[in-house]
């Protein structure tokens, strides 16, 4: 097992969730190359849509996988979730100067960022100390990806978080549109969400079985300042997303009726 070797290099830990072979995790660790020494620890199989599960009742298997194709760039496969990478990445292999996830197929915009499993890679860096960005991008009609592009305008704001750094307890959540981006928008977390419906068919054995199906609803996509609007209008979006989930505004209100015991 190769530790991240000392080195006057910043040290990334780059994970994801579409699994090891995925084509944006082998962009985004080669772009990141440029910046620092990588080390990359993603899932042996897709991971989508899992959010920040952790694996605690198994063991887990950490496997070193030279047939990924990251050439010289250590990489590691794990039989468990995003944010498992990353906890075996930092305490396996040491403590990077940041965590970056992606770059995942598809856009994690609006509530997306409560269940992708991209996205809870880079807040358990966060809950590890460590300042971290995950990275999404969207199809264009066609259905196809390009992540090159994509890649290394990460590799240059990967730079800028490691030269300035991120406040505590904040992750960066990047989305890059389909074809070449118009430029960059700072936004908020939209209201981008999925309206879900269950369809129910039987097997060939008659027993009903059920999937979860859902249609994608944006009710402020028209908004340049969103995630999804900015997307959706061909720029880049840099989300800063702050990890408090107290509403503070409610305090006083929930404390004025909430009974004693």
């Amino acid at each position: 097992m190769t530790k991240l070797s000392p080195s006057s290099r910043p040290r990334i830990l780059v994970a994801n969730d579409d699994g090891i072979f995925s084509p944006g995790i082998k962009a985004l660790g080669l772009a990141l190359a440029e910046v620092g020494d990588v080390v990359v620890v993603a899932p042996d199989v897709e991971q989508s849509a899992v959010g920040h599960g952790i694996t605690i009742r198994r063991p887990l298997r950490f496997k070193h996988t030279a047939s990924a194709g990251f050439g010289e760039i250590p990489a590691y496969r794990v039989d468990g979730t995003p944010a498992d990478c990353v906890v075996l990445g930092v305490h396996l292999l040491g403590r990077p100067d940041l965590v970056v996830s992606g770059i995942n197929v598809g856009p994690n915009l609006g509530d997306d960022l409560t269940h992708s499993g991209t996205v809870a890679a880079a807040i358990e860096g966060l809950a590890l100390g460590l300042p971290s960005i995950a990275f999404s991008a969207r199809a264009n009609a066609d259905g196809e990806y390009g992540f090159a592009a994509g890649a290394a305008y990460a590799a240059r704001l990967a730079h800028e978080v490691l030269s300035r750094g991120l406040p505590p307890r904040v992750l960066l959540n990047v989305n890059f549109p389909a074809g070449t981006p118009r430029g960059v928008r700072v936004t908020r977390v939209g209201e981008h969400r999925w309206e879900d419906s269950i369809v129910t068919r039987q097997d060939p054995e008659g027993r009903e079985y059920h999937w979860v199906a859902g249609q994608s609803t944006a009710p402020d996509a028209d908004d340049p300042a969103t995630d999804y609007g900015a997307v959706a209008a061909g720029y880049v979006s840099v989300t800063p997303v702050r990890l408090d989930l107290t509403a503070r505004d409610l305090l006083d209100e929930v404390g004025g009726y909430v009974p004693e015991v």
